[in-house]
């Protein structure tokens, strides 16, 4: 049986959203997916529709979505739908939206010194096959700072401040990159990194979102 994706882009144009979801498109190919692109909130409405998906991406940063739009798309995952996404396509999607933020674990809040800060993704060791065999690497893009929701199980983490400023007086903090969550039947994935599409289109970067996509889809 095919494996069915949703991937609904759209939002804030820096984000790079149709080359981040065309990225995504050829790994979901690769794996054998048939996949649909929207370009449409609206997309969500249909909650029939999208419980026979067995993948739903966000690609969509800085949008305002309904409780109807959002309300389906909890229904769906909870009935074993997964939802996986990136950076601020996912966690950053819709600023208004508690409901949004509490089924995919987090919400960005700053990126101190902006694009072009270098750090490190370090990997959890032994966490989840998503990460299993990966080394920590480096990651030159924004430095993703979240509210992050307890409950998810973090995969990788980077260590706060590389840049000074005001939140460098709480010292150390190793804050979530890379975490998966339950929501009722469905999982959901998530990682902070692809600010542009050539952070997330190779790499150690690449094979996380490839298991993260197969994972939230209950094929590993």
């Amino acid at each position: 049986m095919v494996s069915k994706a949703l991937i609904v882009r759209g939002g804030w144009d820096g984000h790079e959203p149709v080359q981040v979801s065309q990225v995504f498109k050829g790994v979901l190919e690769k794996e054998g997916f048939e996949v649909e692109i929207q370009e449409t909130l609206d997309a969500f409405l249909d909650v029939e529709k999208l419980k026979e998906l067995d993948l739903i991406i966000p690609v969509w940063t800085m949008g305002r979505i309904k409780y109807e739009q959002v309300k389906s798309v909890m229904e769906a995952v909870a009935s074993g739908v997964g939802i996986a996404g990136c950076h601020g396509g996912m966690c950053d999607a819709f600023r208004e939206s508690v409901e949004w933020q509490f089924m995919t674990g987090g919400q960005w809040v700053a990126h101190p010194g902006n694009d072009g800060v270098e750090y490190v993704v370090n990997i959890k060791k032994g966490s989840s096959p998503i990460v299993e065999g990966i080394e920590d690497f480096t990651v030159k893009s924004e430095h993703y700072y979240l509210h992050v929701d307890p409950a998810v199980e973090v995969l990788a983490t980077t260590r706060f401040p590389v840049v000074d400023g005001p939140h460098a007086a709480n010292g150390q903090v190793d804050m979530p990159v890379v975490w998966t969550k339950r929501w009722g039947k469905g999982r959901v994935f998530y990682c902070s990194l692809g600010h542009h599409a050539d952070v997330i289109d190779h790499g150690p970067a690449l094979e996380i979102m490839r298991r993260g996509f197969l994972w939230a889809a209950k094929r590993i």
